[in-house]
């Protein structure tokens, strides 16, 4: 990938981030945290629904020539998702909250804006 579309894929991606937060927002999540880095991972947004803690990955694509974004969540990805998770539960003294994973898929089209769709309990520990 080149450096052009490199930075306009991360702008994408932010702009999906962004667009992901307010949907969630808007059904009642509250934003705990935005892009928690760690070493083995990141976690573009950590939310509270309820009593549960949610970490959120967002996959941002301006088409389905190459499957739904939630596709691109394959194991490792899940894998890296789950201790950075761990880490972060951790690091809050949280570690007996109900959690879970959840996927947001953010279709940006030109000229229609973004489609958000929300597909919670996407996966969970320990499924391959």
């Amino acid at each position: 990938m080149t450096g052009a579309r490199r930075s306009a894929a991360a702008g994408a991606g932010r702009a999906g981030e962004a667009a992901a937060a307010l949907h969630l927002e808007a059904r009642g999540h509250r934003i705990l945290e935005r892009g928690f880095r760690a070493r083995d991972g990141e976690i573009d947004l950590v939310t509270r629904d309820g009593d549960t803690i949610v970490f959120v990955e967002v996959k941002t694509r301006t088409g389905t020539a190459h499957g739904r974004p939630a596709e691109a969540v394959g194991a490792l990805k899940r894998s890296r998702l789950l201790r950075a998770a761990r880490l972060w539960l951790h690091r809050r003294g949280a570690t007996e909250s109900p959690c879970r994973f959840d996927v947001v898929e953010v279709l940006s089209r030109p000229g229609t804006g973004m489609v958000v769709e929300h597909l919670p309990d996407a996966f969970r520990e320990g499924e391959s």
